[in-house]
């Protein structure tokens, strides 16, 4: 389970982030591009943009859901 006290500072602010547990698999990315993308820096995927509809949150459901080690959460701050 993901946990927001270890989330990465590249998180844009609200509900969705990933955590320092990723793996840098690709999967979110490949699942909701417009939401996840990587730091190519350090390696790993972090939310670049909140959704906004549910459809949008429907993906990101999909790659938190789909995320081999949980690193993804929907628990942040909203907002």
């Amino acid at each position: 389970m993901a946990d927001k006290e270890e989330k990465w500072a590249d998180n844009a602010p609200g509900k969705f982030y990933v955590d320092e547990q990723c793996i840098d698999c690709d999967l979110c990315r490949e699942t909701a591009p417009d939401f996840f993308t990587r730091n190519d820096g350090e390696a790993y995927s972090y939310v670049h943009t909140q959704p906004k509809t549910q459809e949008d949150i429907d993906l990101c459901m999909e790659a938190l859901e789909g995320c081999p080690v949980e690193a993804i959460g929907d628990d942040g701050d909203e907002g």
